[in-house]
This record gives structure tokens, C-alpha cells and sequence, in this order.
């Protein structure tokens, strides 16, 4: 076990608990997300041109949202093995910086993808004229 300055403890048990419990989770995850992806392919393969923008924005959203479930489970993983207070604080710090980075450049994409699927759109009904 390792103590911080103040003397407080994570026990070793509880840190395998923690990780057994993340480990699960993910798993759940990892299956729920197989069939999510299966079932989006389904309807994107019945879908018709014109959504075509629209299935690009789900499957960015569905990408997105694994992505922050992974780093999620990972910060999961590293709070159940922080030593200390201040470790903690620390990884606290370093994902709420990365989850911001990465919601910013997806902000970004999902306006790019928006403004071409409008053109593609407006394009597209403008030939039929």
C-alpha cells in the first residue's frame, strides 16, 4: 500500500475490487457496443443517399461516444490504482484537459461534416431543377 502526506490509504483490496468492477463494465461495454455497430450498419444499408450525411453524423457520434467511454474506463483504471491523494488530483487534471481537447476537435468535424452534408444536399437539389 502506499501512503500519501496525510497518511490516507487505498487499500490493495479495494483497488482490485475497483479494477474487477471496471474490467466487467468494460466488457459489458465492449459487447453492448459490437451490437450497436451491427445494428447501425443494418440501417445504413437500407438507408438512402440522401442520409447519407446523416449516417456520417451517427457513425462520428457512436465513434465519439467510444471514445470517451474508453478514455473514461482508463481513467477509471488509473484512479483504482492511484497511490495517493495527490495522484489522483493529478489524473483528475490530465483527463478533464484531454476530454476538453477532444471535444473541441470533434466539435469541429461535426460542424465540417454539417456544412458539407448541407452542400451536398443543396447541390443535389439544385440538379434536380
Amino acid at each position: 500500500m502506499t501512503a500519501d502526506k496525510t497518511g490516507f490509504e487505498v487499500p490493495d483490496q479495494m483497488r482490485d475490487f475497483a479494477e474487477k468492477s471496471v474490467d466487467q463494465a468494460r466488457k459489458a461495454f465492449d459487447d453492448l457496443m459490437g451490437a450497436t455497430h451491427k445494428a447501425v450498419s443494418n440501417v445504413e444499408e437500407s438507408a438512402h443517399a440522401v442520409q447519407a450525411g446523416a449516417a456520417d453524423a451517427n457513425k462520428k457520434a457512436l465513434s465519439y461516444a467510444e471514445e470517451h467511454v474508453n478514455s473514461a474506463f482508463k481513467f477509471a483504471q488509473d484512479l483504482a490504482r492511484a497511490g495517493s491523494v495527490e495522484d489522483m488530483m493529478k489524473l483528475q487534471q490530465d483527463y478533464m484537459r484531454s476530454q476538453m481537447e477532444a471535444l473541441g476537435e470533434q466539435a469541429r468535424e461535426f460542424s465540417n461534416s454539417a456544412t458539407k452534408t448541407v452542400s451536398e444536399a443543396t447541390k443535389a437539389a439544385s440538379q434536380k431543377d
